[in-house]
């Protein structure tokens, strides 16, 4: 067993919970958190999706757990029912490798199963809830469930909580917890009406961000202009040249998934679909058919995205880039994952420049290539023609500058000048060829 991982004061249970899992050293989130939270302090944890955030809870929290209290200890919220499924996972696979399976007690609690015979599964309390804030909300106000005697409240991926509307459900469920509850958010980004909801209920916390980078190191950014072609044709010749162990292809909506999925099938591609308008079971069972890698790509909108945590992703494709930089982040961070490198690729027009510049400053080093003839090439930066433009600008006012005003106004006199400038801007456009820009 590492040191790293002794360092943190866990129980011999716990140490040998860590062997199992093949965990060697702690990521930087689980080194910056874990000690604090077993110090009982609340804390904002931000960092990138795949940073190792899950065990950075779970184990302080399981190294803690009271066995002769009968009570719920711990509630751990998430977004979607995916990612509380996922989460329950792990939670029952400690559980396992701990070889406590009839000692500490954990009940998942998501859409999808009735409502009454959950409550009824609920008459003897878990240690540790797991689950939607809807859902729990629910059982709370049915009186089914108590969680007034949790320690410590999660919220995980609290930006999508954000977005998909469920922080004020969040909200609720805190106000019927204790006033001095040990509150953990993590989130790969940290919105401003996120920062109001931690003011409210975070006392001095300690706020962690990890990575100041948009993406790892691992991750290698590739722009493809999009040059009047369609996405279907661009990603089709790319399938030529890249051979993804599994790829996700993102779109801005969910019409335009259903149609580059249809024109990519027609092309021949293995191709599944992940959006908000499939059925719960659709969901599941394309999920599934992922995870068997029943598909080598996939189409999906943002928010169905980050509701899943698909493992084995090598390749992230951009079709339409996102209007806001948060989501390129939330899209390029499905892959990279778990110290494996991983690529970006993304289609871009004129309009998609002005996020593309605002990514680069961020410190994003994109390369900018073309796919031509079942071979990757090299091509020009987006900002070439911008360039260009802003130069022959230049040239022309400083070509008018140059001209000679005359002193009294005769018929044709602009006609005159106009001949003078383009002269005078054709001389200067001679000498700056050899001149870098």
């Amino acid at each position: 067993m590492s040191k790293n991982f002794e360092q943190f004061s866990f129980n011999e249970t716990m140490l040998n919970v860590i062997k199992q899992l093949n965990f060697s050293e702690p990521t930087p989130i689980q080194e910056k958190v874990m000690s604090s939270i077993m110090e009982g302090r609340s804390i904002v944890g931000q960092s990138h999706t795949g940073s190792g955030k899950t065990h950075a809870f779970l184990l302080p929290l399981f190294n803690q757990i009271n066995t002769d209290k009968r009570e719920v200890q711990f509630v751990v919220t998430a977004p979607t029912r995916e990612l509380a499924l996922q989460l329950y996972q792990e939670v029952k696979k400690i559980i396992t490798y701990a070889g406590k399976e009839d000692e500490w007690l954990t009940k998942l609690i998501s859409g999808g199963s009735d409502k009454h015979k959950m409550a009824a599964q609920l008459k003897q309390p878990p240690h540790i809830v797991v689950g939607t804030p809807g859902r729990i909300l629910d059982m709370v106000k049915s009186n089914a469930l108590s969680i007034y005697s949790a320690t410590t409240f999660i919220i995980d991926e609290a930006d999508l909580m954000l977005d998909l509307g469920f922080i004020d459900e969040v909200d609720q469920l805190l106000v019927t917890s204790k006033g001095d509850a040990q509150i953990l958010a993590f989130s790969a980004t940290i919105p401003q009406r996120l920062e109001h909801f931690f003011k409210k209920y975070l006392k001095n916390p300690l706020y962690v961000k990890v990575d100041d980078q948009l993406s790892p190191d691992t991750i290698e950014h590739q722009l493809i202009a999009k040059r009047h072609r369609s996405e279907a044709k661009i990603i089709t010749d790319l399938s030529k040249v890249i051979q993804p162990y599994l790829a996700i292809i993102f779109t801005n909506g969910k019409a335009q998934a259903d149609e580059l999925a249809a024109a990519l099938q027609k092309a021949g591609l293995e191709v599944g679909i992940m959006h908000g308008d499939l059925s719960p079971r659709e969901r599941k069972r394309t999920l599934r058919q992922i995870q068997d890698l029943r598909y080598q790509y996939v189409v999906a909108t943002d928010l169905a995205s980050r509701g899943i945590d698909i493992k084995g992703v090598s390749h992230v494709i951009n079709a339409q880039l996102p209007k806001e930089e948060h989501f390129y982040v939330h899209r390029v961070g499905r892959t990279a994952r778990a110290g494996m490198d991983g690529m970006a690729i993304s289609l871009y027009s004129d309009e998609d420049l002005p996020l593309i510049q605002l990514l680069e400053k961020k410190g994003v080093a994109f390369n900018f290539s073309d796919v031509r003839n079942k071979e990757w090439v090299k091509a020009k930066p987006w900002n070439k023609r911008a360039l260009r433009k802003e130069t022959t600008t230049n040239i022309e006012q400083e070509a008018w500058k140059q001209v000679r005003r005359p002193k009294e106004v005769k018929p044709g006199y602009k006609k005159k000048m106009k001949k003078e400038q383009e002269a005078i801007k054709k001389r200067m456009l001679g000498k700056s060829k050899g001149k870098r820009y």
